[in-house]
């Protein structure tokens, strides 16, 4: 999944084990749950331009658990974030970011 991203032109920034997390610090068992922060540099860069808060939702997070024995990936919308900030200038880049996490998901 990591190369996918990779591929796509996003970094990975962090990787959350959620199933180890909770062991270690509830002690309690969960399924395998992966949280993947993706980040692309150039559309962080201009979204950051166009508005500083936006970094509250930034990077753009890759979830990847399992469902009754299949993988499932999803990554939240980076349009629906964009109507968080209310600023039209992030609309393409929201849009770019979009088509590119689909692009992921979809090669996945």
């Amino acid at each position: 999944m990591k190369e996918e991203i990779k591929r796509h032109v996003f970094g990975v920034l962090t990787t959350i084990d959620v199933k180890d997390t909770l062991k270690k610090k509830l002690g309690v068992d969960f399924g395998n749950y992966v949280i993947l922060g993706a980040c692309n540099p150039s559309l962080s860069y201009r979204a950051l331009q166009a508005e500083e808060a936006i970094g509250l939702l930034l990077p753009c997070n890759v979830i990847v658990y399992e469902r009754q024995g299949k993988t499932v990936i999803s990554a939240f919308d980076p349009i629906a974030m964009m109507r968080i900030v209310e600023n039209d200038m992030i609309r393409p880049i929201a849009e770019e970011a979009r088509k590119r996490l689909q692009e992921v998901i979809r090669a996945v």
